[in-house]
């Protein structure tokens, strides 16, 4: 990596309104919540994003260090833009931006005074720059004197612990974790190298590895929904395994993930819960699935690698979701979906199946309505 040196805070045109400077909301990065590194040269945005450089077509002198990104309509000469979209062409046409990110169909399309980075993945390269110019903020190791810690923890001493953050006895937080204020831990937990930790988190029950990002509020390892059914009313069946968040797992604010009846509910490593995601005690997902917000997962359901389940979608318990597949939003999944299917609706059928049907229903219902007016105007 290059070296990095601290980037000013950059020009920004503001607005007073009231006790606040507003500064406007095409122009990323605002200093007071983010971190800046910088300036970078041109080779060092494609060495980081992996992209092919090719000089601007005029000629242009494009020495000059970048200082950060912006969107292709607002872009200056020292900033990067990317185009992903062939719908945003004409904006490419019109950009100022100094460098765009651009997959090879659109190279020529980038105007002459800007360097062009090629890349067969635009969207990664921005998200790499991006990084390079915004990085996560640093762990900034200690334990808040308001801190309540168990006995018999292993903190490592590049940890972060928040303020008014509860670890219980037994806790173990790795290397680089960065623990949010207000966060309760319970007795046991074992968190992985470089977690991040957000406010108001609490976890029990569970055992973290590497990388894990809890966003606030997020909620692991409470009881499962589990009880049994007597013609008294309920009794409730102890829950005793566990949540195992394998790395590079990260779990969206106030999400919930319940621990196990008997055996761990499972996150595989990469996968990506939404805001306000529900997964039930024993379920398991595959590496890399994707949670919409306000998706639920019910109990001992698992899910194969690269499944994505988009928002509102609900799934019952004791199914199985082959990798790869896809469930459309609001889906109501009550049986096994196979490997690669794309399914939609409620029930879950097919897409084609289900826009076949949406299409049948509408011209009934045109039929129907051209036939009594047909009917009204015969009786009239």
């Amino acid at each position: 990596m290059p070296t990095v040196q601290p980037l000013p805070p950059p020009r920004r045109p503001s607005i007073k309104a009231g006790f606040m400077t507003v500064t406007p909301d095409n122009v990323p990065g605002d200093p007071r919540f983010f971190v800046t590194q910088g300036p970078f040269g041109l080779e060092q945005l494609a060495q980081c994003s992996g992209a092919e450089l090719r000089k601007a077509a005029d000629g242009t002198e494009t020495s000059t260090p970048f200082t950060g990104i912006a969107p292709l309509q607002s872009a200056t000469r020292g900033q990067v833009s990317f185009l992903d979209n062939r719908r945003y062409l004409p904006l490419l046409e019109g950009t100022g931006a100094g460098a765009v990110i651009v997959a090879p169909a659109f190279a020529d399309k980038v105007p002459p005074h800007a360097a062009v980075l090629v890349s067969k993945a635009p969207y990664q390269a921005w998200a790499r720059i991006a990084s390079l110019f915004y990085p996560p903020p640093p762990v900034r190791p200690g334990i808040h004197p308001s801190a309540v810690i168990g006995t018999g923890c292993e903190i490592d001493p590049t940890a972060a612990i928040g303020a008014f953050t509860v670890v219980g006895d037994g806790v173990r937080i790795g290397a680089g974790a960065d623990i949010g204020s207000h966060v309760s831990i319970g007795g046991g937990v074992e968190i992985g190298a470089r977690c991040r930790i957000g406010a108001h988190a609490a976890l029990s029950h569970a055992l973290l590895g590497e990388r894990v990002t809890l966003l606030p509020g997020a909620r692991i390892g409470q009881d499962g929904f589990g009880f049994a059914v007597t013609p008294e009313g309920f009794e409730s069946v102890p829950q005793l395994g566990r949540v195992i968040l394998e790395d590079g797992v990260e779990i969206g604010a106030n999400s919930t993930v319940d621990r196990g009846s008997i055996r761990d509910t499972v996150i595989g490593a990469g996968s990506r819960l939404d805001n306000l995601v529900q997964i039930g005690h024993n379920a398991r997902l595959g590496r890399c699935c994707i949670v919409v917000s306000q998706a639920g997962i019910s109990g001992s359901t698992e899910l194969g690698d690269f499944v994505t389940v988009a928002a509102q979608a609900g799934l019952i318990g004791h199914i199985k979701i082959g990798a790869r597949a896809r469930i459309g939003a609001q889906c109501g999944v009550m049986s096994d979906v196979e490997a690669g299917a794309d399914v939609i609706g409620s029930p879950a059928m097919p897409f084609r199946e289900f826009f076949r049907n949406v299409a049948f229903l509408r011209r009934m219902a045109r039929k129907t309505t051209q036939d009594g007016g047909r009917e009204k105007a015969e009786k009239a």
